[in-house]
């Protein structure tokens, strides 16, 4: 029998080599992995249930609970990009017409509120402008109102750029004996976070950002009160791939098979987690401080202006004003081709007002900034 969809010229001609140009990516994510990532990832395979790769998933919790400065048991990646982290909270903890209070002051707030209405939750909104961050009393009358079983906050929210303060926060949900839900994206790796200090119930990140790690891995963890409810459910959990009821079986002691973990991906997660652990969260996190400050000197220097005040700007990610008259995403667009920079725009209802300019992981570091501030003022120029 003849093949019944034709073969073309183009289709005859030997495909060629990937090759993918040599951006520095300073956007909101992904950020370049560090070489000994990359190097990891390549590393031969073995089978998701090796004795070799249990170990390696030992490893990877051990290491996950030292950068999020937690002893919660239930700490691992989940397979997928860090929506996916994102839904499986949700997922697990939302029962229908449970209350869940969402602290909305950017894009992923709404993202919040959406995957938690899906999941059937009662959801409750309070509202910043974009760019700025809810204080204590703020969010204890939002409590007193509403008296949800899950206060959900982002940290750090990357379309805006802004760092929500979380000391007392927690306490404050054992006060109203409600779950604390935080939005760890843009900071684990990057920016202080104590979650047992701080009485969080509930994070979740990514990989690709200020971990250093390519997109892949998700990290979630969850404390004993919020496993308590789990526990309690009178529903069963409605995703299944993410229903951590089956996944624990397989992170945990029980090693029961539940889904062929993405293997090369978590050899480079345990590698990007060891390079936390050696440079010491603290000496990390100074560093990206010192590099963001560097940065939004130099932006003065240029005549911008930074979005977020600077007592509540992530260090992680900078939301610039785009100058009137100025086409942002023409210069974007320059900076790529041009000199094989990438920054970000704005989204939602920053689309167009700000760039995103991002210093994570293995790319916060002087000479980025430099070069960055170097090729932006000649395109401004220009």
């Amino acid at each position: 029998m003849k093949p019944s969809i034709p073969i073309d010229e183009t289709h005859r001609r030997p495909t060629a080599q990937l090759e993918v140009p040599p951006r520095l990516l300073l956007g909101p994510g992904p950020c370049n992995a560090h070489p000994r990532v990359l190097q990891a990832l390549t590393m031969r395979q073995v089978g998701h249930l090796d004795p070799c790769f249990l170990e390696i998933m030992d490893e990877i919790q051990t290491l996950l609970r030292y950068a999020w400065q937690t002893h919660n048991e239930v700490t691992f990646p989940v397979s997928g990009t860090g929506t996916a982290a994102m839904e499986a909270t949700l997922a697990n903890i939302v029962e229908p017409s449970d209350v869940v209070l969402v602290g909305v002051k950017g894009y992923f707030g709404h993202r919040l509120v959406d995957m938690a209405g899906r999941y059937g939750a009662d959801v409750r909104k309070i509202s910043k402008p974009w760019g700025q961050v809810f204080h204590l009393e703020e969010l204890r009358q939002a409590l007193e109102t509403h008296r949800p079983a899950v206060l959900a906050l982002v940290h750090a929210e990357t379309s805006t750029g802004a760092k929500q303060p979380l000391e007392g926060v927690g306490e404050l949900c054992r006060e109203y004996n409600c779950l604390l839900l935080v939005d760890t994206v843009t900071s684990l790796g990057g920016v202080p976070l104590y979650l047992d200090a701080w009485g969080v119930d509930l994070a979740y990140s990514c990989s690709q950002k200020g971990l250093g790690c390519p997109p892949g891995a998700s990290p979630f963890t969850m404390s004993p009160r919020a496993f308590e409810k789990l526990q309690a459910r009178q529903t069963p959990v409605a995703n299944w791939y993410l229903d951590l009821n089956l996944l624990c079986k397989y992170w945990g002691r029980d090693r029961t098979y539940h889904h062929t973990a993405p293997i090369n991906m978590n050899y480079a997660f345990r590698e990007a987690l060891r390079l936390v652990s050696e440079e010491g969260l603290e000496q990390r996190w100074q560093r990206h401080q010192a590099t963001a400050e560097l940065l939004w000197d130099g932006l003065s220097d240029l005549g911008l202006e930074c979005h977020v005040k600077r007592e509540f700007r992530l260090p992680t990610l900078t939301t610039v004003r785009i100058p009137d008259g100025v086409d942002g995403k023409a210069i974007a667009q320059t900076l790529l081709h041009d000199y094989n920079i990438e920054i970000g725009g704005g989204l939602g209802e920053l689309g167009g007002q700000v760039w995103r300019i991002g210093l994570m992981g293995f790319n916060s570091r002087p000479e980025n900034v430099l070069l960055l501030l170097a090729a932006l003022k000649r395109v401004l120029h220009q």
